[in-house]
């Protein structure tokens, strides 16, 4: 599996960015997609995460407390690609931005780091 993070970048305080996760080489049926940030010093958290099945079955989304209201997490499957629109942006959003992917059904935990098997780079995104 392969992810490839993109979007990231500075902007000010109350702007917008959108996140873009293609992923690639995978061949899950169902799979867990999501994104998590990490700032200096901090643990990474998780920031928002989208169900996906190959069935016809709701697309459940999960969202951290701190986003919900700000972020949309969505997937394009002709693209196979997870956005992540951020709006309402604040510097403590500051962080490197992870796209990560679990090939289950279920998840005990979708917004916990440890339950997922693969990992993008990373890309920044910094709001002053």
């Amino acid at each position: 599996v392969q992810l490839v993070e993109s979007g990231g970048g500075s902007v000010q305080a109350g702007g917008s960015l959108r996140l873009s996760c293609l992923a690639s080489k995978y061949s899950f049926s169902e799979v867990y997609m999501g994104w998590f940030r990490q700032a200096p010093g901090k643990e990474r958290e998780g920031v928002a995460v989208i169900y996906i099945a190959d069935i016809d079955v709701p697309r459940y989304t999960y969202y951290a407390d701190s986003v919900k209201g700000r972020f949309i997490i969505s997937h394009d499957n002709a693209e196979n690609t997870v956005y992540l629109q951020m709006n309402s942006l604040s510097p403590e959003d500051s962080a490197m931005y992870y796209c990560a992917a679990a090939g289950r059904r279920f998840l005990p935990a979708p917004l916990q780091p440890s339950e997922y098997d693969y990992w993008g780079q990373g890309t920044q995104v910094t709001v002053s």
